[in-house]
């Protein structure tokens, strides 16, 4: 039963036990106030009935002195027992009247005794057979005699019983506003809570699976106070994160799907060539020997190709995966003499385009990789010769700072168009369309270069759009051996 009680009460809403613990609460100080209250009224009352009886007790005290009897009764169903004890035994005198005494004066005779051994007033509470609840008091009214009055408690008891009544219902009515308005308020105050477990339930039924799938909901109803406030902003924060991440995910899947069919599309031409030039390979062979070492030159060209198209996609990769063993092979290196030997490569490489080096006459102490990054040097320089008309002058300017090392490398020819220049950095993108593969190359010159300077910790930029030249600017952190 208790184990049933507690899986229903664990079951209920937050605002329902808020409000149940809060009654409890509520209980529990109402019964101790409750319990103060009485106990301190109780305790009130039976003072001033005491007093009531020392007031008695002094008048009849004086009337026995003077008289030698009582005054009589001066409450209703108060009681006086006037005992000799001379010899040291209470012995009840003759009362005055018949209802001075109660039936049973054992009572009484037990507080004259207890008089007697104390040798003081002797207060008690006694329950009198047939009469009820009385306050004892006993004295000595003068040497020999002694005074018991017996003064009834049922007002007191009557008045405590009204008491405890009135509180039972006051507490119990204020218990009961307590729980309802509390629990209306407790509502209140939560519902910002069920408002986002409503959005959270909004967000489980959205298919976060699709590629496109995005979080448009969010908790924006407000109240609830600073902790709800708070609450609310962290899971908004965390919302916010979730979309950003699918959204990265989305994006991330839809550069895979192109750089898929973008390489599908880059492989299959020069596959198709290889196919082409073995079959006029194989009929050469048969029917124009003299063209057999023509055609093999074509087929053997055309593996070559895949198969630098082929290392650049597996370097990316590689770059790409952050892999543990990393493609670049790091070593001191000074940075201006492997601008010379780049220099010096395209000055003989491609003698229709003048070059100029400006390089200090100190070395550029630099740790990198010499092999990858002369590639990126050759990267840039082809590419200043490829795109750029015969004749066009071509510069490679060294500079260094206190922390990196730069190097540009510009040419004065028709520069690139706008709209091309945010994404002349993207795998298989080529400015002109209409440029053949041969003299093109595959549009991944450009994504090396710019995955084999970040790897070093450095990054690659295209110059300012505004002015007549095209300018690549590779920087490399300047790091210590």
């Amino acid at each position: 039963m208790i184990g049933r009680l507690l899986r229903s009460y664990r079951s209920t809403r937050l605002g329902t036990r808020l409000a149940l613990g809060l009654g409890a609460l509520a209980l529990v100080v109402f019964a101790v106030v409750g319990t103060a209250l009485t106990t301190y009224m109780r305790d009130y009352l039976s003072a001033q009935l005491d007093d009531q009886l020392g007031l008695a007790q002094t008048a009849q005290s004086k009337s026995i002195e003077q008289n030698g009897t009582l005054q009589g009764k001066k409450y209703y169903r108060w009681y006086y027992a006037v005992y000799d004890v001379s010899d040291g035994t209470p012995v009840l005198r003759k009362p005055e009247e018949t209802g001075d005494l109660p039936q049973d004066i054992g009572d009484l005779t037990s507080v004259a005794k207890a008089q007697i051994a104390a040798g003081t007033e002797v207060l008690r509470t006694e329950n009198l057979t047939g009469e009820g609840e009385y306050r004892l008091r006993g004295c000595e009214v003068e040497p020999g005699v002694v005074l018991v009055s017996g003064a009834p408690m049922d007002s007191i008891d009557d008045t405590v019983r009204r008491l405890v009544t009135v509180q039972v219902v006051a507490f119990g009515l204020a218990l009961l506003a307590l729980v309802v308005i509390g629990r209306r308020l407790l509502r209140n105050g939560l519902r910002p809570l069920s408002d986002m477990a409503h959005t959270a339930h909004g967000i489980a039924s959205h298919n976060l699976t699709e590629s496109a799938a995005r979080l448009p909901l969010r908790a924006d109803k407000r109240g609830g106070g600073a902790e709800v406030e708070e609450l609310r902003t962290a899971f908004n924060t965390m919302l916010e994160h979730i979309d950003h991440s699918l959204a990265v995910r989305a994006e991330a899947e839809q550069r895979l799907r192109r750089f898929v069919a973008d390489a599908s599309h880059e492989l299959r031409t020069p596959l198709m060539s290889v196919r082409g030039y073995a079959d006029l390979f194989q009929y050469a062979a048969a029917n124009q020997p003299e063209e057999r070492d023509k055609h093999l030159a074509r087929l053997r060209a055309e593996a070559a190709r895949m198969g630098v198209l082929l290392d650049d996609l597996l370097l990316l990769a590689r770059l790409d995966a952050a892999e543990v063993e990393t493609p670049l092979r790091p070593e001191d290196t000074d940075l201006a003499e492997l601008v010379r030997e780049a220099a010096d490569a395209f000055r003989a490489a491609r003698p229709d385009h003048p070059l100029t080096v400006s390089v200090g006459p100190e070395p550029v102490p630099v740790r990198l990789d010499p092999v990858r990054i002369r590639q990126v040097l050759d990267n840039l320089l082809t590419n200043a010769a490829v795109h750029t008309p015969t004749g066009t002058p071509v510069a490679v300017t060294v500079t260094v700072a206190s922390d990196s090392a730069s190097v540009a490398v510009t040419d004065q020819g028709p520069g690139i168009p706008p709209a091309d220049r945010a994404r002349v950095f993207d795998r298989f993108y080529r400015v002109d369309k209409a440029r053949s593969r041969d003299r093109g190359g595959s549009g991944l010159g450009l994504s090396v270069a710019r995955a084999l300077v970040e790897a070093h910790g450095g990054t690659i930029a295209l110059g300012d759009a505004s002015t007549d030249t095209t300018a690549f600017t590779l920087t490399l952190p300047r790091l210590s051996g």
